[in-house]
């Protein structure tokens, strides 16, 4: 989807991948083979690049700091991108920052997991580094729950479980320029840890409040020297908003901007990366509904059955396919829907997320 962005901007990527037929492979014309993990795959993949830039955390930061030492230009830099690569680095950041978060600790014991609990089971434990659509998180509701978790060696944080009404998204863009641009906020509805729909703009939420999740985004990426989007995952609860994780890269939570912004989230990456002027981050409709496209059970018709019947039943349902390999679970493509009513729209979106994935 970058790919298809860059094209708009005259611009040329050169996709680093580890299989000829992942996904961006499929659709770009210089792609390098090799491990996001390999130092010197990174090297020999960064020569004549203008700029480097990221589609995951996952790359070493050592390795992102010795290509900035040798002169490559990469956005986000480390010194970012580390806030969004470690956990425990990014609330202590973020505590730093006076942003709100939930009540937090380092652990490496039962004793500690226990102790901050406190009898207030269950809490919420995360690998500090790694970890993605529910993995990597895990609800520990005893000391013996604690003890399994701990026998494993993951380096822990823990977090009180906020109670929540339901979870945002604010998706900011920042440019080395430092202009900014901000996206409406979302609402992310979560199934079994994934990200199932997004919502645009959230439904009901109160106008003070969107704008302050919006300017807390902004004063983040600022401070934290982001360049590129930035995603503001957040709780909303009771007492107001409270900051959940933070991604530096086009996020699933903004695939609806691809027709329901008047600027892309992949665009809007590309252009604070080159340091062009930011687009406009208006809705193209007053209503937008992302649903997300998971794997199903191989079995029954094809995919391209799927979508001809698709099409004949939901003609303006806008459909991206990954080109990922299909297991259940995972989020293989997406669907986006525009209109008036959020409840019609809603509805179109999700069934023909569930035509695609079901068949039925």
């Amino acid at each position: 989807m970058t790919h298809q962005a860059a094209i708009s901007l005259g611009q040329s990527l050169r996709v680093l991948s580890e299989k000829p037929d992942d996904s961006a492979a499929l659709v770009a014309a210089d792609v390098p083979i090799g491990s996001h993990t390999d130092l010197a795959a990174l090297r020999e993949f960064a020569k004549g690049c203008d700029a480097v830039t990221f589609d995951h955390e996952h790359v070493p930061t050592e390795h992102i700091k010795a290509l900035e030492a040798e002169g490559v230009k990469i956005f986000p830099g480390s010194g970012a991108l580390v806030f969004a690569q470690d956990k425990g680095m990014m609330r202590e950041r973020l505590a730093e920052l006076g942003a709100p978060v939930p009540r937090w600790a380092r652990v490496s014991t039962a004793d500690e997991i226990e102790a901050f609990a406190a009898g207030s089971w269950p809490v919420v434990a995360k690998a500090t580094r790694g970890g993605y659509d529910g993995r990597g998180v895990w609800m520990v509701g005893s000391r013996e729950a604690a003890e399994d978790l701990v026998s494993t060696g993951i380096p822990l944080i823990v977090e009180e479980k906020v109670p929540l009404r339901r979870e945002l998204a604010a998706l900011v863009a920042r440019s080395p320029f430092g202009q900014v641009a901000a996206y409406p906020v979302v609402e992310t509805v979560q199934k079994d840890g994934i990200c199932v729909e997004v919502i645009a703009p959230a439904p009901g939420l109160d106008e003070e409040l969107a704008l302050h999740a919006q300017q807390l985004a902004i004063d983040l990426a600022t401070e934290l020297g982001v360049v590129g989007l930035l995603a503001v995952e957040l709780f909303e609860t009771d007492a107001g908003i409270v900051v959940n994780e933070l991604a530096m890269r086009p996020h699933n939570s903004g695939h609806w901007t691809i027709e329901g912004a008047r600027t892309s989230q992949f665009e809007q990456h590309l252009r604070a990366v080159l340091d062009y002027p930011m687009g406009s981050t208006a809705l193209a409709a007053p209503v937008v509904v992302m649903a997300n496209v998971l794997g199903g059970e191989p079995d029954g018709i094809s995919i391209d059955e799927r979508l001809h019947h698709l099409f004949a039943e939901v003609p303006d349902a806008r459909v991206h396919l990954y080109g990922k390999q299909v297991r259940p679970g995972r989020k293989i493509g997406h669907v986006t829907v525009l209109g008036d009513d959020l409840a019609t729209v809603r509805a179109r979106a999700v069934r023909a997320a569930q035509w695609l994935q079901e068949g039925k």
